[in-house]
């Protein structure tokens, strides 16, 4: 069986000083390999297939016999990355807390220890007739969530 963790170094070792960037590499049974990549400007197919060209020249099929698959992270894929977090700040994402409790809002800021979300609510002051849009922040740590992934809405 292939070794991850040799996949995972020819795969970064082809993209390093590219704006590709690894996001996901899984080696299953029967020797099924999937990489996932993404790029902050979206991946092309051609992005794929030289980096599927890359890895079958690097390993030898006589050896191990193995499937390959090489991706981009869809749009409406679960972020696995800081990168990806980074990419959509900004823009309007959905959390599915470990909780269960599903959040929209706008992804404000993320770093290494997780990520904050501004939420819109819809708020009834004392004495007022009408609700009132109300901003609030919300931080998560990447822990306390089971998904973070892009919402895309046609208005």
């Amino acid at each position: 069986m292939l070794e991850k963790n040799l996949l995972t170094d020819l795969v970064e070792e082809y993209l390093k000083g590219s704006p590709n960037y690894l996001v996901d590499l899984s080696v299953g049974a029967d020797s099924v390999i999937i990489i996932e990549m993404d790029n902050d400007q979206g991946v092309d197919i051609d992005d794929c297939v030289a980096l599927s060209r890359h890895l079958e020249s690097k390993l030898d099929r006589d050896k191990e016999d193995f499937e390959l698959t090489v991706t981009s992270a869809g749009l409406t894929s679960p972020f696995k990355t800081l990168r990806q977090y980074r990419k959509y700040e900004g823009r309007e994402v959905e959390v599915l807390s470990r909780k269960g409790q599903k959040i929209t809002g706008r992804l404000k800021a993320s770093d290494e220890n997780g990520f904050t979300l501004t939420v819109t609510k819809k708020v009834k002051p004392e004495g007022a007739k009408r609700k009132t849009e109300v901003e609030d922040e919300l931080r998560f740590t990447y822990d306390e969530v089971k998904y973070t992934k892009y919402l895309i809405r046609f208005k």
